[in-house]
Parts: C-alpha cells; structure tokens; sequence
C-alpha cells in the first residue's frame, strides 16, 4: 500500500506544506474531543504508524514522541465540553479540527481530514474516507489525537476516580453507566450523550 499517495498528489498539484488531521474523541459520554495536525516532511515514512484504533497503547504512546520529532509541525486542539453541548459533536469536532489546522507553527497550504466532512479553512482541503489507514500524515494526527485525548481522561481518572475513566477513556462501557447510576454526571460528562445513554 502507498501510504503517501494522497500527499504525493498535492505535492504534484503544487503543495508544499500539506498537514494530515484527524480526531479522536467524538462517542465518549465524557471530556473534549481532540483533533490534531501534522505537516511531514515531504517523502517521509515513519515506521509503525498506522491507524491509531489499530495501534496498542504502548505503541501509540512510543510513537507519539517520535512523530512529534519527526514532523515539520504538529497542532493538538481541542473543543470544550461546553462547545459539544452547545454546537452538537459534529459541529464541535469540525470546531477542533480548525483550531489544529490554525495552530500549526508552519501554516499548511493544504489538509487532508480525515472522514467525509470538511471543517472551514482558509486553505484548500479535501476529506480522505478512512485517511488514517491510507495516509501517513492522517494516520500520525490519529495517534497524537488519541494519545493527548487518553492522558487527559486519565488525569480525570485521578480527580474523579469511581467513574474508572482509565479504564474506558470515557465511552459507554458496562462500567461507565453502572458508575452513572450511582454517582450521576461530574462536570466533565456531555450531559446529553449521557441522558441518551441512560435511556437505552
């Protein structure tokens, strides 16, 4: 498989500077969800990447610091629990993919986002359906995605520790409503994914 064929053919278009973007975070009943950016260096291949659902924890997190080193610019943004509630998690996810696209140190004249929906930019884009396992640089926003998303419902873990957010990272697990049940939302919970998901 050409894990750079997307990139290559904006580079051919006259690209230089084409950042991959993906999110991770749109199901869970609890936290932001965290989009990143990543511009690599034209041709580069970085070894073990993949999609980050396909990935161990150990292997995402080995990987995070080597992509970080490794790419031209990287962005990790977010949107609030507030802007999920407020906007709806699509809207709110378009909303974080923006913002790392815009926090980029060297800006990129194109992004590939991952799915098949296109937030606003002021740059041109296309979406690639299934982009972080055909395109290295969506593939390597997945990983420090998930990765920042995982530490930060880790350190909720330890402020709110019988919700058990290591465990599940937030999404709605057995585990997740039982604690629900007995304790009711903390204030990092999308109070409507979690009345949609008590009713079922």
């Amino acid at each position: 498989m050409n894990w750079l064929e997307f990139e290559n053919e904006a580079i051919s278009k006259g690209y230089r500077h084409i950042c991959g973007v993906d999110e991770a975070g749109r199901g869970p009943l609890a936290g932001p969800v965290c989009a990143a950016a990543v511009i690599l260096p034209e041709g580069k291949i970085i070894e073990g990447v993949n999609d980050s659902k396909k990935l161990s924890e150990k292997k995402r997190e080995a990987l995070f610091d080597v992509i970080k080193t490794e790419a031209v610019s990287y962005s990790i943004a977010y949107a609030t629990v507030d802007e999920i509630e407020e906007m709806n998690i699509l809207n709110a996810t378009m909303l974080a993919m923006r913002r790392a696209v815009e926090g980029l140190s060297v800006k990129a004249d194109y992004a590939m986002i991952d799915g098949n929906r296109l937030p606003e930019l002021s740059i041109d884009r296309e979406f690639v359906i299934k982009g972080d396992a055909r395109s290295m640089s969506i593939a390597c926003a997945s990983i420090l995605a998930k990765v920042s998303r995982d530490r930060l419902l880790y350190q909720y873990a330890e402020e709110y520790p019988q919700y058990h957010f290591e465990k599940h990272k937030g999404y709605g697990t057995k585990l997740h409503k039982e604690a629900l049940l007995e304790y009711g939302p903390c204030p990092y919970h999308r109070l409507s994914f979690v009345k949609t998901f008590l009713k079922k």
